[in-house]
């Protein structure tokens, strides 16, 4: 039922409810004012009256159906919005199992430094057979990209990287489950070598997992762009900001930090992160045996490699 109102004098004017017909629902107060301010904004006359509890918005019958109009337009255009927030991905319990892998790449990092005089076997020279050193790398000697991933300098070198890195790892492995996880950060640091490899002289080497930290980064970047573009409005780039200004706090600090795989790694964690949420949102997260099957894989690729590099390397 349409809400009539009368003004009196010399001239009767009348005003209808401008709601009635154009929604099924009572309008809320806010929705109301929200009209209200529609109208002015197309120079419709209109006010706002209150009865029994209920707001109304009044315009004068020879401007209805033009404010019916102005306000259908606008709830068409507004249908969609605000958007519905993303759907909530429960994170995966994992810390402990991820914690594990962190502990066993520092005690691979002890291993490589032990004196070979105490052991009845010669140690190898680790650095040496594991470095992505450019040139060998593009001679052919692939396991660099990834044997590079789990040497370190020095114990400093070792505790920056687990205790900076060790973040953003175990949240990404929460994030997407350790076998996907571990894909990534893998991918995105051997594809950040390869790419600096041909960056660099062909005598540069370099060592160290802070191209997959990086690659983490940039991973979770892109997770963030795409599950929040639409809420991020204008603010879209704000995640990839944030992600640069991490990459300048922490990736250029310190006279052998090599700014260029850091820089690389952290693209490539925006390509596969990408990819990798795209293939989420369509598939979900792996099941048991996928998730599985993938961790598995990750630990296949860097025994290979290091079994390349002791078997051929040189």
């Amino acid at each position: 039922m349409e809400h009539v109102s009368e003004i009196h004098g010399p001239h009767v004017e009348e005003w209808a409810e401008v709601s009635a017909g154009l929604i099924s629902e009572p309008p809320s107060r806010g929705r109301t004012q929200l009209w209200a301010l529609v109208l002015d904004a197309r120079s419709v006359p209109c006010r706002l009256e209150q009865d029994a509890g209920r707001w109304f918005l009044l315009v004068p019958v020879s401007h209805l159906d033009r404010a019916r109009e102005e306000l259908r337009l606008f709830e068409e255009e507004n249908r969609d919005w605000p958007p519905a927030a993303p759907p909530v991905h429960p994170l995966v319990e994992n810390t402990l199992s991820t914690l594990s892998i962190l502990i066993l790449l520092a005690t691979f990092h002890n291993l490589t430094q032990l004196d070979g005089t105490l052991s009845a076997f010669s140690q190898p020279d680790w650095t040496g057979l594991g470095n992505a050193q450019a040139g060998k790398i593009l001679d052919g000697q692939w396991w660099r990209i990834v044997t590079a991933l789990t040497l370190h300098v020095d114990s400093l070198h070792l505790v920056s990287n687990l205790a900076i890195g060790g973040i953003f790892v175990i949240f990404l492995c929460r994030e997407l489950g350790s076998g996907p996880a571990w894909c990534l950060l893998l991918g995105a640091g051997a594809l950040g070598n390869l790419a600096n490899a041909y960056a660099q002289s062909p005598d540069h080497s370099s060592v160290g997992a802070s191209t997959a930290v990086f690659g983490a980064v940039g991973i979770l970047a892109a997770l963030s762009l795409v599950r929040y573009r639409q809420h991020l409005q204008r603010r879209w780039l704000l995640p990839f900001a944030s992600a640069l200004a991490l990459l300048a706090l922490l990736g250029t600090e310190g006279k052998n930090t090599d700014l260029g795989a850091h820089l690389f790694g952290f693209l490539f964690g925006i390509g596969l992160g990408l990819v990798a949420e795209y293939l989420l949102g369509k598939n979900g997260r792996p099941g048991r045996l996928l998730n599985a099957l993938l961790a598995m894989l990750s630990a296949a690729v860097v025994i290979a490699a290091w079994w390349a590099a002791l078997e051929f390397g040189g």
